[in-house]
């Protein structure tokens, strides 16, 4: 194996981790990364195709598993009861349900906020499943991805004017219900049909319009990344017909381990940051970003 190709794979999984987080699309960087820097597998162009779509399918997978591990408690609603009572004084049952027996219980809370999850899952999966082909087909080339970057950096600008000494209205996970979770997922289908836009960008300024605050947006936005990415991408590796080498598995496996680990530090960073600052700065990058490709594309 080539040592250069590792080195690739790690810059793959870097720009994953970096990108999948902030709001300024992981699949957009990807594909304009192909462009720039390919990864040279060994394969006829067809077969590099498709190895290349199960790479970025690893990646995403990667990035997932940062978010299951950053918040594992708080996505995990079956509590073991005798680990509660060792955690807190009192158990409040209200807040409880019963599963099986009294030594295992689900939170009520976080029961609900999966069901709203599921719930803004819908529109993009039924979307993605009926017209993914044919959106890669359409749209996933450079001028597309500028074109979006472009546009979605715009509307962040607009919207942060928008809400500029609003208060926010909904500040807590609880405050979420059916009809708030389910419009923000009609934002997601956007991101399922143009790459470029940012799965994570598109449904945090669909928060914010609804009047969720920065931090909540953020942070329903990675939960909502957990089904949305575990599904769309195993559904691409039951999709996957070609065979993998040895190397093509070291490859996917060190650009895959790169993005988890980058993930982990870029999620607690974005949410520390955006307690007390707003998401101009990635608009602001988004926009040179899309300016730039159209240039380099043109010349």
């Amino acid at each position: 194996m080539e040592w250069l190709e590792l080195l690739k794979s790690i810059v793959y999984g870097i720009v994953q981790g970096i990108s999948e987080w902030l709001p300024i699309s992981s699949t957009g960087h990807l594909i304009l990364l192909e462009k720039w820097l390919p990864l040279n597998v060994g394969a006829s162009p067809a077969q590099a195709s498709q190895f290349f779509s199960l790479f970025m399918t690893s990646l995403h997978l990667g990035s997932i598993m940062a978010v299951v591990v950053n918040f594992w408690p708080e996505l995990w609603p079956f509590k073991r009861r005798e680990t509660l009572v060792s955690s807190v004084q009192t158990i409040d049952e209200s807040e409880y349900i019963s599963l099986f027996s009294d030594a295992v219980l689900i939170s009520r809370s976080q029961l609900r906020m999966w069901i709203n999850i599921l719930i803004a899952v819908i529109p993009a999966a039924i979307v993605g499943l009926l017209f993914q082909d044919d959106f890669e087909r359409l749209f996933y080339n450079p001028f597309s991805v500028a074109v979006a970057l472009i546009v979605v950096g715009i509307a962040f600008i607009l919207v942060e004017n928008y809400i500029t000494g609003k208060n926010s209205k909904i500040k807590e996970m609880d405050q979420i219900n059916l009809r708030i979770a389910f419009a923000i997922g009609l934002f997601q289908v956007i991101a399922a049909v143009f790459p470029g836009t940012s799965r994570s960008g598109i449904t945090i300024l669909g928060g914010l319009l609804i009047g969720l605050s920065r931090p909540l947006a953020t942070k329903f936005t990675f939960y909502l990344a957990v089904p949305v990415m575990i599904g769309a991408n195993v559904l691409k590796l039951f999709r996957y017909d070609a065979g993998v080498n040895s190397n093509q598995l070291i490859i996917i496996f060190v650009g895959m381990l790169t993005a988890f680990l980058v993930s982990i530090f870029v999620i607690r960073a974005l949410l520390k940051y955006i307690r007390t600052n707003n998401f101009k700065p990635f608009a602001w990058y988004r926009i040179a970003l899309g300016i730039l490709v159209i240039v380099v594309n043109i010349l």
